[in-house]
């Protein structure tokens, strides 16, 4: 055998060993693709998140927080200035001192001058009609006497009638100033009064507003607002997160619920915390939208595959957990 026949058999035997070796990659690869797995389930950490927002149209004066700041549930977020607000109030306060007035002057009654005015009146109107009546008197018997004619005495019956009467009515308004107002129109005042009170509270609450502070303790979000900027009632500032109570969100097959309720607990691994394991509870279970979450086991028959919603909680603190993080659970545990 020649040298060059030597040398292209050797070249044939390292081919033959390359494409041994590629197709026992390739053999090694589609065999750990399809190898049987355990079920292994992926969750999403999440928390609570609460939009921050003020129940009164204005500027947002002043924000008084970090994003990521940990707050303290009351503490103050942000300031908003609201000009109308506080004119409300300067006019509120003008009709709540005009109603209060009015509500004391009908308890109160007349002042003593006022009465003494009325009692002079009175005694005056007495008088006259004393006089109307002695005058009467004496003309109705020169009448009789034919002294005077009978028209004489017609006319001092009408002055002493109408002395009466005046004198009548001035007791009356002399009564009326000592027994003040009606009890009626005390109430009515009195309620006139309350009102004004109320329209002042729901300014002071309006007020109150201006200063906005955190509903729960927890981590400021994202801002969606700056200074300066006009925010109206109910529009988020900023989000608070609750990541103290931090729970993990599954999504699984309902042909993978087998032992899985409420309660039951869980062991599930952290990635994010350098493969951390921990317990978790079983807190909440319920259907998932249809939407997303109806699987056809087979294309021909069977049956459509529903996707549940579970909900864990961990048993104990886990210290950086955060919402955002993923937790794998082997399954079934």
């Amino acid at each position: 055998m020649s040298e060059a026949e030597v040398s292209t058999g050797k070249r044939q035997s390292l081919l033959i060993l390359v494409a041994l070796a590629v197709a026992a990659v390739i053999g090694l690869g589609l065999w750990l693709a399809w190898k049987p797995a355990p079920d292994q389930l992926q969750g999403l950490v999440d928390a609570r998140e609460l939009r921050v927002a003020s129940k009164v149209t204005g500027r947002l004066a002043q924000i008084h927080v970090e994003e990521g700041q940990m707050v303290k549930a009351g503490q103050l977020l942000a300031t908003i200035d609201s000009p109308e607000a506080r004119a409300k109030e300067t006019q509120v306060s003008a009709v709540v001192d005009a109603a209060e007035a009015q509500a004391s002057k009908a308890e109160t009654g007349a002042r003593a001058t006022e009465i003494a005015a009325a009692e002079a009146q009175w005694r005056r109107a007495a008088a006259a009609a004393d006089l109307a009546r002695v005058t009467f008197e004496r003309v109705d018997r020169l009448a009789n006497e034919g002294v005077v004619a009978g028209q004489k005495r017609d006319e001092a019956r009408t002055n002493m009638v109408a002395a009466e009467q005046a004198a009548r009515a001035a007791r009356a308004q002399y009564d009326t100033a000592r027994e003040g107002a009606r009890r009626e129109d005390r109430r009515a005042a009195e309620a006139q009064a309350n009102q004004a009170r109320g329209a002042a509270a729901e300014v002071a609450v309006a007020l109150a507003e201006t200063a906005v502070r955190a509903p729960a303790a927890g981590e400021v979000g994202r801002r969606l607002a700056q200074p300066g900027e006009l925010v109206g009632a109910g529009f988020p500032i900023m989000y608070v997160t609750q990541t103290a109570n931090p729970w993990v969100t599954l999504t699984i097959r309902e042909d993978q619920l087998k032992g899985m309720v409420l309660g039951s607990e869980l062991t599930g691994t952290i990635p994010a915390l350098e493969g951390t394991s921990a317990r978790f509870r079983v807190t909440f279970m319920a259907p998932a939208g249809d939407y997303a979450t109806w699987r056809a086991t087979r294309q021909s028959s069977g049956f459509d595959i529903k996707g549940f919603e579970v909900r864990l909680a961990p048993v104990q603190p886990i210290k950086g957990l955060r919402p955002g993080m993923s937790v794998l659970f082997d399954w079934p545990q």
